[in-house]
C-alpha cells in the first residue's frame, strides 16, 4: 500500500499553478491535490475507477474533475508541467517515447484497408510525445496562479 503522495510540494506548488481558482458559492469542493493524487493513483495501478482507495476522494469526484480538467484543457498544462519538470531533471528517457498509431486491419474477405483519414479523434494516450509543447514552458519565471 503506498501512502506517500505522488506529488512533491514542489511540483504541486507548479501544478498548482495552472489550475483554475474554485469557486467561492456552492457547494465545498474537494482539495485539488487530493483529487489529483487520486486520479495519479489510478493512472499508476491501471485499477478501475472504483478500485479506488478510501483514502482519495470518491471516484465519482476524481472521475468528474479528470474529466472537466480534461475538456478544458487543464489536463494538458497538468501534463505538460510534469513532463517540463522530469526532463529539466533528466528523468525522462525520450529515446523510449512513442507516438500511438492505433490500426485495425480489415476482416479477411472484407477490402483492404484504406490510408487513414486526417479526421481522427486524438488518443487518449497522446501526452506521451508530449515533449514538442516544452517549447511553450517557460521555467525562469516563479509559478504564478492564474
Amino acid at each position: 500500500m503506498r501512502d506517500k503522495p505522488f506529488l512533491s510540494d514542489e511540483n504541486w506548488e507548479r501544478i498548482q499553478a495552472v489550475l483554475p481558482k474554485a469557486n467561492a458559492r456552492g457547494r465545498p469542493r474537494r482539495d485539488d491535490r487530493q483529487v489529483l493524487e487520486g486520479i495519479l493513483w489510478i493512472l499508476r495501478s491501471g485499477a478501475r475507477w472504483r478500485d479506488l482507495p478510501e483514502r482519495f476522494p470518491s471516484p465519482s469526484t476524481c472521475w468528474r474533475r479528470l474529466r472537466t480538467w480534461e475538456e478544458r484543457g487543464i489536463w494538458l498544462k497538468i501534463w505538460r508541467t510534469f513532463l517540463a519538470q522530469l526532463d529539466v531533471q533528466g528523468k525522462l528517457d525520450w529515446s523510449e517515447s512513442f507516438l500511438d498509431g492505433s490500426f485495425a486491419p480489415a476482416k479477411r474477405g472484407e477490402p483492404a484497408s484504406e490510408k487513414p483519414s486526417g479526421v481522427k479523434a486524438r488518443s487518449g494516450w497522446w501526452w506521451s510525445t508530449a515533449k514538442v509543447f516544452l517549447w511553450e514552458s517557460d521555467w525562469s519565471q516563479p509559478p504564478r496562479r492564474k
